[in-house]
């Protein structure tokens, strides 16, 4: 497909927007268009019950903070991922922002959105970038817990 864009493939420290990602893929020629949002969540269940109530956390499993740490290169391979997507003619525009820093439950941590003419290449692309971009660009977080443990997630 002509006209195929990498609107954003960044690594930031400063908060992200949702609309200014979802702003950037849009295109008239676009029938559907996907946004997934990843934030930073209280608790990581390591082997207890994902999603577990707050009241039934254990100390070990709540987090209480977090930092993002990205390789030097951590932008230029997502910009390459989204790039190589984006050439295989599915969608309009492709859009993928990443968070760097400390953030505090709650925050946008990545932002990813995919245009298309069509709503089932959008969902695709969408979840092929966003599972890409966890699997090999090189970020990794480091959660600290309420029990005053702490772990680095993502390292090779």
């Amino acid at each position: 497909m002509a006209g195929v864009t990498v609107t954003l493939a960044e690594i930031r420290e400063s908060p992200l927007s949702v609309d200014e990602v979802l702003s950037s893929v849009a295109d008239a020629r676009a029938g559907g268009t996907c946004v997934f949002v990843g934030t930073v969540r209280n608790h990581d269940a390591k082997g207890g019950a994902a999603g577990a109530a707050a009241d039934q956390q254990t100390d070990k499993e709540r987090v209480l903070e977090l930092d993002y740490s990205a390789h030097p290169q951590a932008e230029e391979v997502t910009r390459a991922l989204a790039e190589r997507l984006a050439a295989d003619g599915r969608t309009v525009r492709i859009a993928v922002v990443h968070r760097v820093g400390r953030l505090d439950i709650g925050d946008l941590a990545v932002v990813v959105a995919v245009s298309a003419e069509h709503r089932g290449a959008a969902f695709e692309v969408c979840r092929e970038l966003i599972d890409e971009l966890k699997a090999t660009v090189p970020i990794w977080k480091h959660q600290r817990f309420a029990d005053g443990s702490d772990e680095w997630v993502g390292l090779p």
